[in-house]
């Protein structure tokens, strides 16, 4: 169970969401809690909530703050910044044309909607 909540902190970032909980343990130290909770719809219009919890102790926040620079560092390094992820989205589409020597090919479009994170 849970120990007493000390600090919190919410990101939402789309249909997930981040948790950043400080907690106290019984012996009254603090560790930190994140939580995931992403929401998924069902056809009928009712939602449901999975949520993954990662609890982070004082010993393990030094290797676990250098190995989550470290991977972010990589991914920055490898991609870059932009954000591709885009194609994924349920209303990307991606169009067939015909090219200038008359084979097919594939040109990707997305399309955009303003979301409000109030919505959510």
């Amino acid at each position: 169970m849970d120990q007493e909540e000390i600090h919190s902190k919410v990101l939402r970032a789309g249909r997930r969401t981040y948790f950043f909980d400080v907690r106290s343990t019984k012996a009254g130290d603090y560790y930190l809690t994140i939580t995931e909770s992403k929401k998924f719809t069902h056809d009928d219009g009712s939602f449901h909530y999975k949520k993954h919890k990662i609890y982070l102790y004082k010993e393990d926040f030094e290797a676990f703050k250098e190995n989550v620079e470290e991977m972010m560092n990589f991914i920055i390094d490898e991609k870059g910044s932009e954000v591709i992820s885009e194609r994924h989205q349920k209303d990307f589409k991606k169009e067939e044309e015909v090219s200038t020597n008359g084979e097919l090919k594939s040109t990707e479009t997305e399309s955009f909607t303003d979301v409000s994170f109030d919505d959510i």
